[in-house]
């Protein structure tokens, strides 16, 4: 990366290198398109339930401070890569012709069970995986006032990232107004059958570039509180389409050299 950067390339990092590094912005371009001017050759790309989170969490933000979010993630096996979907599926064929499943990328079956994310965990019991969308969030929104509570969890679905979110407001925001602010909001698709009970699934999240977010409602605890539910392709939104969109923000603002964009994972 130094090499490319000496180079005269812009970096966009698709790990977790350089995400807090306060020399290096984090950028979706949704929400903060602006911190890429402010690069110094490495620009990185968020972890991807961070990404999606951020993607729906902040229009409503930008007209209701948002004070709190409590989000319950549900991670696909995609997350942990192309092993990880096959790993899936050949133990949910060995469960179904009764034989024991085995594991290798996952520490545990992932077919038909679920567990917390298998990352580190620090001392207060929270493991990485929740301190990426704490922190990040943080950092793409520009505040440290934001409270952030997060819990991942790894479920036996093949691809895309599912998130219940929990947001209390500064002031009440209605049910109408957030539908209202989602429905305009860039990257975002309000998918909403009340009557059919239809709202945004993984199966149909796969393979789309937009953030499906319903289930839109009050929380009945709190004036100021709604939830939201919401569905995202994490290698496309949460990775790989969201690096292209970076570099299609560089070339807008013109702020780099023609060819001069290298993408890392």
């Amino acid at each position: 990366m130094p090499i490319a950067v000496a180079a005269g390339a812009v970096v966009i990092d698709n790990s977790s290198a350089f995400r807090m590094d306060s020399q290096v912005p984090l950028v979706v371009p949704e929400v903060n398109p602006q911190a890429v001017a402010a690069h110094q050759g490495i620009i990185a790309n968020p972890n991807c339930t961070t990404i999606l989170m951020a993607v729906a969490v902040w229009p409503l933000h930008q007209v209701r401070t948002v004070k709190r979010i409590v989000a319950a993630t549900y991670q696909s096996a995609s997350g942990a890569g192309a092993k990880a979907i096959e790993e899936v599926k050949s133990q949910a064929q060995a469960i179904l012709q009764g034989e024991e499943p085995t594991t290798e990328i996952f520490p545990y079956p992932l077919a038909f069970n679920l567990f917390p994310h298998n990352s580190p965990i620090n001392e207060l019991g929270y493991c990485e995986e929740e301190m990426k969308m704490v922190n990040e969030t943080h950092k793409i929104f520009d505040t440290q006032q934001l409270k952030i509570t997060a819990t991942c969890i790894r479920v036996p679905v093949l691809r895309a990232h599912s998130e219940a979110i929990n947001l209390e407001f500064e002031t009440p925001l209605t049910v109408n107004e957030a539908r209202e602010i989602l429905s305009q909001a860039p990257g975002v698709q309000v998918v909403e059958d009340w009557k059919a009970n239809h709202f945004p699934m993984p199966v149909e999240a796969t393979g789309r570039d937009e953030v499906l977010v319903g289930r839109i409602r009050q929380d009945i605890s709190h004036p100021c509180g709604l939830e939201i539910w919401l569905c995202g392709d994490q290698i496309r939104k949460g990775a790989a389409l969201n690096a292209i969109q970076i570099a299609e923000l560089l070339v807008a603002k013109s702020l780099l050299q023609p060819a001069a964009v290298a993408l890392t994972l």
